[in-house]
């Protein structure tokens, strides 16, 4: 009797299990089935929207042509023929506490096959901090194309590392900004660690405003690990990029938005510029404690179609 008993619950028990393993494998398919749905969401890229969460690895490299580069594989002062500083310490308009000083191989010197660009603990004329601000104006000019900046960013509390463009209008003084336009490829401020900005500046979307096209999310260990900075540029878009995945993209006249100089300043040629700020509006509050302060590149690349 009581063997008969075990036997009939050993085998309800099996049933049991059987029933719920099943139900769990069905579950499982449907949540993939969702998952890969989620994935392939417009052809996984939703217009003028971030899809870093969506595997977007660009395979359109091959449609481009290096036309222009840095490796850094030399020793001493950045490539005059490739770069050029800027100098000075007026707040860059946006009341930063740096100086920035030209021809400096404390500031910014190339070693062991990277770009160290150095902020340090230094007084220069009313400023407290020095560092470099480095450029391609003159050297190279781009209107479209591809750019690669492979970096490790600098870790602490008031620094404000950056990777964006200018037009050469600017410089010529035929465009004040933000009526000239600007390009962040990467921005990045120390009190919010890990956290990558990028952002398209024009006279009607800017930050000033509070309009600017933007978005930013954290990047893993920025600080220990180099990351590819990247933008595909067109004159119907510009495409960012973290380490070959879309982080953004901003179509000319999306969402109604204007699609003339004023709205969209980039038909035009812009220039490559590479520096370390510290404090400012954004930067904040200085941790004196973490100079000297160093970002390093390890390459700058840039194509062509």
């Amino acid at each position: 009797m009581n063997k008969q008993f075990y036997v009939s619950l050993k085998a309800v028990l099996f049933l049991t299990l059987l029933v719920i393993s099943s139900q769990i494998n069905a579950q499982g398919n449907a949540n993939k089935a969702v998952t890969e749905s989620l994935r392939t969401t417009n052809g996984g890229i939703k217009s003028g929207t971030n899809n870093s969460k969506i595997d977007s690895t660009d395979s359109l490299r091959k449609d481009w042509k290096l036309v222009w580069n840095d490796e850094f594989n030399y020793v001493g002062l950045p490539d005059s023929t490739k770069w050029v500083f800027e100098e000075g310490g007026d707040g860059w308009g946006n009341n930063e506490k740096q100086f920035y000083v030209a021809n400096s191989l404390k500031n910014s010197f190339v070693k062991d096959g990277k770009l160290h660009i150095v902020a340090l603990k230094k007084k220069k004329g009313k400023l407290k901090y020095t560092s470099a601000k480095l450029t391609t104006y003159k050297k190279k000019s781009i209107q479209y194309g591809r750019i690669d900046v492979m970096a490790k960013l600098p870790k602490g509390k008031g620094n404000w590392p950056a990777i964006w463009m200018l037009p050469e209008s600017i410089q010529n003084n035929t465009e004040p900004w933000p009526l000239c336009g600007e390009i962040d490829i990467m921005e990045h401020v120390g009190k919010n660690p890990n956290m990558i900005h990028t952002s398209l500046h024009s006279e009607l979307y800017n930050h000033v405003k509070n309009t600017q096209v933007t978005y930013f999310e954290k990047v893993d260990d920025v600080f220990n690990k180099f990351h590819q900075y990247s933008i595909e540029w067109t004159k119907d878009y510009i495409r960012f990029y973290i380490d070959n995945k879309l982080f953004l993209e901003s179509l000319k006249g999306q969402d109604g938005r204007v699609s003339t100089n004023e709205g969209w300043p980039f038909d035009k040629p812009y220039y490559i510029i590479l520096n370390l700020a510290i404090g400012g509006n954004w930067g904040g509050e200085i941790d004196n404690n973490i100079f000297p302060n160093e970002m390093l590149i390890d390459y700058v690349r840039v194509y062509e179609k």
